[in-house]
């Protein structure tokens, strides 16, 4: 029995360890391998029945922001504590405060949710980086818009270091699911100085947690997909059939734009993601790469973003793409870009992103519902080449998630290669058609 007993004791560490590595895993991103968002707590002061603080959240990815109707933070107090108050942000629920007499909390909840105030608050419910519906940029587009705070006043909690403990179960929504949150971890306290730099103050206590994101938690399906063409092969390589799912295509695609549907969810000002323009492909979102032209010195491409959706703009939207030419970019028009990683002399991954007030909104399909840019690379002639898919992206992200991509067979050829290989086939067929023949005469 013993022996069973640590066997059985074995079998369960090992299966621990291992969705321990997987879900670490399926959340490490290698583009943004510290991509991640950083909640921490700081105790400003204590009160008779526990503690003032600052909740701090900061959005660490370089290039997956919050998108509207912004984040979601909720928890489980670890004891029977209640919110007397908050600034800069709200709880969604009251919870049942029939205890409380007289001064009645904020927040009576075991598990608060709480989400970010809107934009014109009065300014005795504002606080530092507050009150922008919970939307954040992401760190590579404007650090200073991937931060947002709020202040809480927390009661029956304790009013020491040593009697306070931090919640639990903490869970982040951004908008939607994604995130995977970190258990809370006591840290010396924070320092900040003075507006004059000249004195520094110390928080009571410190808690901080991260939240990581993995695709796999969205959606089976990706969400975008990529196309590709070339100015020397006529033939379009189209997105995958069905890349981003087929379920229930006959009902949640729209071919007409005045269909009843559409006019009557703009009517109620409602957004829904399955309002999407008939494709094959069935992503809401398509990006094109088009080798356009072949320079002595240099070569371009045109990337081309298409929204399919009916109801739904992108803002603030992100363009991660990999190529090993990255390193020779002489020239980007309409977008912004930055170069993500550096490996001594390797530079294959950049972010893209739109400029303010030009092409940083993609708009719904129509007309008017693409962006597009023009890259100018230059040319390393020891491993430039047209042939074999070199001059096409191997990943491309949007908004932080993957886009499927065709297979490398049907990538467009160079015309030379084609005929070159119809001609070694032909050869091949008309020898052993002689060989069998000449068998034949002599048998």
């Amino acid at each position: 029995m013993e022996i069973i007993s640590k066997c059985i004791s074995s079998a369960f560490l090992v299966s621990v360890m291992f969705l321990t590595i997987v879900s670490h895993a399926v959340a490490y991103d290698s583009f943004d391998p510290n991509g991640r968002i950083n909640i921490k707590w700081d105790v400003l002061s204590w009160t008779p029945d526990g503690y003032v603080a600052a909740v701090t959240i900061i959005n660490n990815q370089m290039y997956r922001h919050i998108k509207s109707p912004g984040w979601t933070l909720g928890w489980t107090w670890a004891k029977k504590e209640v919110i007397w108050s908050m600034v800069g942000a709200q709880a969604t629920a009251q919870g049942d405060c029939s205890k409380f007499k007289a001064n009645i909390p904020h927040s009576c909840k075991k598990t608060p949710t709480v989400v970010d105030l809107l934009p014109g608050v009065p300014m005795n419910q504002r606080f530092s980086d507050c009150c922008k519906s919970g939307v954040m940029a992401s760190w590579g587009q404007d650090p200073s818009a991937a931060v947002s705070a709020f202040q809480l006043s927390v009661g029956h909690s304790g009013t020491s270091n040593k009697t306070v403990t931090p919640p639990k179960n903490f869970y982040l929504l951004g908008p939607g699911p994604g995130y995977t949150c970190s258990a809370a971890t006591i840290v010396p306290p924070s320092v900040s100085f003075s507006p004059d730099g000249r004195r520094t103050t110390q928080a009571m206590m410190t808690w901080t947690l991260d939240c990581t994101y993995s695709q796999l938690l969205v959606s089976e399906n990706p969400t975008c997909c990529v196309s590709l063409s070339s100015f020397y092969n006529p033939m379009i390589t189209p997105c995958p059939s069905c890349a981003c799912g087929c379920k229930d295509v006959n009902n949640n695609c729209i071919n007409d734009p005045k269909d009843s549907r559409v006019l009557n969810k703009k009517a109620l000002a409602k957004e829904d993601a399955s309002m999407l323009q008939c494709t094959d492909h069935r992503c809401p979102i398509r990006v094109h790469w088009h080798v356009k032209a072949n320079y002595r010195e240099y070569w371009r491409v045109k990337i081309t973003i298409t929204n399919f959706n009916y109801l739904m703009n992108y803002t603030q939207w992100t363009l991660v793409a990999q190529h090993p030419n990255f390193n020779k970019l002489a020239n980007v028009s309409s977008f912004v870009y930055k170069p993500l990683i550096h490996y001594g002399s390797i530079n294959d991954t950049g972010m893209f992103y739109g400029i303010q007030n030009h092409s940083d909104l993609l708009m719904e399909v129509g007309p008017e519902g693409y962006v597009q840019t023009e890259l100018l690379l230059g040319k390393d002639m020891k491993a430039f080449a047209l042939d074999q898919g070199w001059a096409f992206p191997f990943k491309l992200y949007f908004n932080g998630d993957e886009c499927k991509m065709p297979l490398p067979d049907i990538y467009p050829t160079l015309p030379n290669s084609a005929y070159a290989n119809s001609i070694s086939s032909s050869t091949l067929a008309t020898t052993l058609l002689l060989s069998a023949l000449l068998v034949f005469l002599m048998s």
